[in-house]
């Protein structure tokens, strides 16, 4: 007898099935027994880069108000770097200036970061969060932690940021982005499922992707990078992934129609209790038609999570 692990989506098998021949999560369809992933997995698709960027800064939003974070209880966020969260980091800082949000009780905790490459360097991550989010907030800097590519025990440095997270309560939403082959943070194809924050050794892939952010000189590349493991972002209570683009369409379909794949470790997230993956239109352009069509007949449901958007200005 033959299971498939699958995720809750293969109730696009369900119209091919009479009620007898499904059981609690299990279904048999032609000779195989699907086994059903009850977590929710949602798939939100926005018309394009913008709305999808101002849909995933509403529900951070909405998800720092609700906690009613305070001085004894922080919200924990994880955060990505790159060009697809650039547009969502715009949008909460308009928040802020608003003053519709604080990040006076919050904890930031990021991805990655480069090993070798100086903190003031204009692409390290550490650059990057500064300029482009922290430093046009009100979070205090004691409660951002980067990885520090630069210490002298690379090793201790990872374990010691697992540390912080736990001593931190956990992570209580964590945000990422993807690459082309699927990659969350550092965690390339082949990296294991389970991986804690470590020292990974990058691709020629990556390397040649990030040339462009180095003056298209491969040598100016960093080889090396810190990056949390695949395994500490599924102990956040909450994830949420963010794909744009049509580069990236292969990768969501690896994400949300096939298996769990250690070669794409996007993947994983199948698997996460409470996943969100937003995206626009482009990135869509692999999923089957039927696929789509699902997923945009429940985006009455996902927009309740965004509508009304929250401010801290009604408490």
């Amino acid at each position: 007898m033959t299971f498939i692990y699958a995720s809750y989506f293969c109730i696009l098998f369900s119209e091919n099935c009479t009620k007898n021949l499904c059981s609690g999560n299990r279904l048999y369809f032609r000779g195989v027994f699907f086994q059903f992933n009850t977590s929710k997995m949602r798939l939100v698709i926005l018309e394009d880069y913008n709305e999808a960027s101002e849909w995933a800064a509403k529900y951070i939003r909405n998800k720092i108000i609700q906690f009613k974070a305070s001085a004894d209880r922080y919200f924990t966020l994880g955060l990505p770097t790159g060009s697809t969260p650039f547009g969502c980091y715009k949008k909460l800082i308009e928040y802020h200036k608003s003053g519709d949000l604080s990040f006076k009780y919050v904890k930031t905790f990021n991805m990655d970061e480069y090993v070798g490459l100086p903190r003031d360097h204009p692409e390290s991550y550490h650059s990057y969060m500064w300029n482009n989010f922290f430093k046009h907030i009100d979070i205090d800097p004691c409660n951002v932690h980067i990885l520090d590519g630069n210490v002298t025990d690379l090793e201790a440095e990872c374990e010691a940021f697992e540390k912080k997270i736990a001593q931190a309560g956990g992570i209580n939403l964590f945000v990422g982005g993807i690459g082309p082959d699927g990659h969350i943070a550092f965690n390339e194809p082949g990296s294991s499922l389970v991986s804690r924050t470590r020292v990974k050794t990058l691709a020629k892939d990556t390397i040649v992707a990030n040339a462009r952010f180095f003056g298209n000189d491969l040598s100016k590349v960093p080889s090396m990078a810190l990056t949390v493991g695949v395994g500490t972002v599924m102990d956040a209570r909450e994830v949420m992934i963010l794909i744009t683009g049509a580069h990236k369409a292969f990768a969501l379909y690896k994400a949300i129609e096939e298996g769990v794949n250690h070669m794409w470790t996007v993947s994983a997230f199948q698997q996460h209790p409470r996943t969100i993956f937003v995206c626009d239109e482009d990135a869509t352009l692999e999923l089957r038609v039927k696929t789509v069509k699902y997923f945009k007949g429940l985006m009455h449901v996902h927009n309740r999570l965004v509508d009304p958007v929250l401010s801290i200005k009604d408490e």
